[in-house]
């Protein structure tokens, strides 16, 4: 008897137990659909949230990073490697080396053009610009030129489609604060 109800019950919870599931999964992935990073993941990363879920922290891409841009985080990001522009910033090197030696896949190969770790952000009022000097190290040091960031008169623009975030601009800029910062890329 007890089989007979216990298969009973199975069978008639079940469709409702899918259903609740699907829910729950389609809840889920509203939510955390577009997690914004408050690290700036090296270039070709996943998603945040995939990047966190599939990243092995093993380092590799530390490793072979030319510049030592990429590190690993200790606390927040659970060792997960991340790029501080204000101490190294990402040089978008030729050779892509950190993203053909990523193990796990956290790193997918990725053509310079369509790397998006990130958008720049000026602020006017913190540039010395805004103070009558005429700085443009942001602008000249940029590795990706007028694609991404530009003068236009005295306002530093930049070009939303085109900065690629890899921080140069903020590593150079020599205000405290620093008066163009990289918002790191919110993707799904």
């Amino acid at each position: 008897r007890r089989s007979f109800f216990r298969q009973s019950l199975r069978q008639l919870l079940g469709p409702v137990v899918e259903s609740l599931d699907e829910k729950v999964r389609q809840i889920e992935h509203k939510f955390t659909k577009h997690v914004t990073p408050t690290f700036l993941r090296p270039p070709g990363a996943l998603g945040e949230r995939e990047f966190l879920d599939t990243c092995s922290r093993c380092g590799k891409c530390v490793e072979v990073c030319p510049v030592s841009a990429i590190r690993l985080e200790a606390g927040e990001a659970s060792g997960a490697p991340f790029i501080n522009p204000d101490v190294a910033a990402c040089v978008v090197c030729p050779e892509l080396a950190w993203m053909s030696s990523c193990p796990s896949g956290a790193l997918v190969m990725t053509r310079m053009f369509e790397i998006d770790m990130g958008t720049a952000r000026w602020n006017e009022a913190t540039c010395k610009r805004s103070k009558g000097e005429d700085c443009t190290i942001c602008v000249d040091q940029c590795p990706i030129g007028e694609v991404a960031i530009k003068m236009d008169g005295r306002r530093v623009v930049v070009v939303d489609d085109g900065c690629i975030g890899c921080g140069v601009c903020q590593q150079v800029c020599p205000t405290k604060p620093k008066s163009i910062k990289i918002e790191p890329c919110a993707r799904p």
